[in-house]
């Protein structure tokens, strides 16, 4: 079984495996000033898609002259047509060529098939499952045997609790594992400990007469957020992305880990869009809203009218990729905001809400990978995705290896 690393390697973003050549693993892009690609050297027989981010999924579209079979769980599918619908929009209004076509996106459409966790299938010679990831709504770990040799690539995989969706199954038994190494050498804090800090600093802004800007994914992030500020009673305003999303993920109820609570967050938020923003009082509200990075979206109109203000504070819930105006203002303090530079004088936090496993439950997830017979351990989607694979080698005594962008390798 030949892999071939097309993207997504000792760096986050343009995911993108390929098996024997005619199968391949995500195709996504790297957002930031400028768009990167996975190596377009590929032409699948099928494509799986592990979930509904554009940095898995953002480029599949571009694929459609082969019109290869295209496999993901429903919620995937559904999300994945959004983003891409999404991206058309946006090269539209900005007067970018758009990296494909509406007959493309149709075509992705109606080249996708839609399979539930637990389903094992066949194509093109192969075996396939897909396991609950416990990343985002239908986000999978992608199970592929062949002739007796078989890899699980995790995609973006978490197994700690969160408010959103259940916690990623136990994955299968296989020649193989290609694992996410996001947060490698990083552990993640109390979740409970780390939404009472984040509730406790949002209240302090609010009685000192300030706002509150949360930007946030538009796909998980959102919805999760919106979940905690009901459970504390704190009323918000919810713009952007986050709101279609929201009502797409209630047609998936078994993909959620409690859709009533769901309904209830936003039934009691504030929806805002277009002319309505102009009306959004902006003296101690709390407004959560896309893009999380703060590159376009919503956020930017927002940022513009608070960034002056050092009463005001935007409190990040993610990770930002390098080359963001994200990462660009936790470092500098400054954003780009529509070709204008603006000093932010409001109060920056960061929190981590991540939907990854952290670096305990990483290696933990290889140990009981390798405990079932596991032979190899590919790191990737990481910065430090070597010091990963040098630990697998170390410590569990199987062969580690982080493969570099453009390598092929044979198991």
């Amino acid at each position: 079984m030949k892999l071939g690393f097309k993207g997504g390697c000792k760096e986050v973003g343009r995911s993108a495996v390929t098996v024997n050549d005619e199968i391949l693993v995500d195709y996504g892009i790297k957002p930031g000033e400028n768009t990167l690609y996975p190596i377009n050297d590929v032409r699948p027989k099928a494509v799986f898609v592990s979930h509904g981010h554009l940095d898995h999924c953002g480029a599949v579209a571009n694929l459609m002259d082969m019109k290869p079979d295209i496999f993901m769980t429903p919620p995937t599918a559904d999300l994945a047509h959004v983003l891409a619908k999404d991206t058309l929009s946006i090269a539209e209004r900005e007067g970018r060529s758009a990296p494909y076509t509406g007959w493309e996106l149709q075509q992705m459409t109606l080249c996708t098939k839609m399979i539930d966790y637990g389903v094992e299938f066949h194509t093109h010679g192969y075996t396939a499952q897909f396991y609950n990831a416990g990343h985002i709504p239908g986000s999978s770990a992608v199970y592929l045997e062949k002739e007796g040799k078989s890899i699980v690539y995790t995609g973006d995989i978490n197994t700690l609790d969160t408010r959103l969706v259940p916690t990623a199954e136990e994955l299968p038994k296989a020649t193989a594992l290609i694992t996410e190494s996001t947060y490698f050498n990083e552990d993640h804090p109390s979740r409970k400990e780390t939404e009472r800090e984040f509730i406790d600093s949002l209240k302090d802004t609010l009685d000192m007469g300030g706002n509150v800007l949360i930007p946030a994914f538009g796909i998980g992030r959102t919805q999760e957020i919106l979940m905690l500020l009901s459970d504390y009673g704190i009323p918000c305003y919810v713009d952007g992305m986050g709101v279609g999303i929201y009502k797409l993920l209630m047609k998936h109820p078994d993909y959620l880990k409690n859709p009533t609570h769901l309904k209830h967050a936003f039934d009691k938020a504030i929806f805002v869009r277009g002319r309505k923003r102009q009306s959004v009082s902006l003296h101690g509200s709390v407004i959560v809203t896309t893009a999380g990075m703060l590159n376009g979206g919503p956020v930017l109109y927002y940022l513009n009218q608070l960034y002056k203000d050092p009463n005001s504070k935007i409190m990040l819930t993610g990770y930002q990729v390098e080359d963001t105006n994200g990462r660009m203002l936790l470092d500098t303090g400054i954003i780009d905001n529509d070709g204008v530079i603006q000093q932010v004088r409001m109060k920056v936090e960061q929190y981590d809400f991540s939907g990854h496993c952290g670096d305990r439950e990483l290696k933990q997830l290889v140990k009981d990978f390798c405990d079932k017979g596991g032979e190899r351990v590919f790191t990737m989607h990481g910065e430090n995705a070597e010091e990963f694979a040098e630990w697998v080698t170390e410590e569990i005594g199987v062969e580690g290896y982080a493969p570099a962008n453009g390598e092929e390798i044979t198991i």
